[in-house]
């Protein structure tokens, strides 16, 4: 595989202490679903380990996947970090979702905190779809989420301005983090929001710092990831609206939580 070019090479180190992801609620429900796959996991965009560890720490055996180098070699740190038996559940490797072979079938394939938005294409999507199908155990069970897009903020113009400021963190160097966020551009054809993520960092000798992690990221609906998941020759088993498996509300649900299985 030719090296991509690694979009989170100037913030990946960032990513462990943000707030939003910390604080996120999927963590619980993922590593319960691994634990009651009994078989091996793929995780697909794992980041830095974020759920992957808890997975491993669970008596999991888990492979990680990731585009992005950066972000693995953050994962490897803090896997490195861990007692050998949680080590040794792991394997990690560097991966184009679109297009994988790992010679391995797995019981569970997860795509945790929305990677499967950053295929803008259908072709795209479902090259990742039929991917996981050829990587499936027959009983096993893939999960999609991604987020319900609410039509007031796929209209709404304030987001073309910077956000409020996230909470700030202070990194182990002392430098002194703040996130923002903003949309440079909306296609509603093609469904694809372009996104800024944007640093303001204060070193420990005052200097500042702007960086700008710029990325594009397509929305779906609920029933035309259904069509792609048919598409692909899967079942859908259950639909969530949140990590609590609270079922799928238009009106209040934020997430659409995908658990699929083979077609028969």
């Amino acid at each position: 595989m030719t090296n991509p070019i690694d979009e989170y090479a100037a913030t990946a180190e960032f990513y462990d202490h943000i707030g939003v992801y910390r604080e996120r609620q999927d963590v619980n429900f993922y590593v319960a679903r691994a634990q009651q796959a009994l078989g091996p996991v793929l995780e697909i965009g794992c980041g830095t380990g974020r759920v992957l560890i808890p997975t491993a720490r669970a008596g999991v055996q888990i492979t990680g996947m990731d585009l992005s180098a950066s972000m693995l070699s953050y994962c490897r740190a803090r896997l490195a970090r861990e007692s050998a038996e949680v080590q040794s559940r792991v394997q990690l490797t560097q991966g184009d979702m679109r297009n994988f072979e790992l010679n391995q079938k797995f019981h569970l394939i997860t795509l945790p905190f929305r990677p499967f938005q950053h295929l803008l294409t259908v072709t795209e999507q479902l090259a990742c779809l039929h991917c996981m199908q050829r990587h499936l155990a027959p009983e096993g069970r893939v999960i999609v989420d991604v987020f319900n897009p609410a039509l007031p903020y796929l209209i709404n113009e304030k987001y073309f301005e910077e956000s409020e400021p996230e909470p700030e963190f202070t990194m182990p160097d002392g430098r002194k983090v703040e996130r923002r966020f903003r949309l440079t551009a909306r296609d509603h054809i093609r469904q694809v929001n372009d996104v800024e993520l944007i640093y303001y960092i204060t070193h420990a000798d005052g200097r500042q710092e702007r960086l700008v992690h710029a990325f594009a990221m397509r929305y779906f609906f609920r029933f035309e990831v259904e069509h792609l998941l048919a598409r692909a020759g899967f079942r859908v088993e259950a639909l969530y609206g949140n990590y609590d498996k609270s079922p799928f509300d238009s009106k209040n649900s934020g997430e659409l939580i995908f658990v699929v299985r083979k077609s028969a």
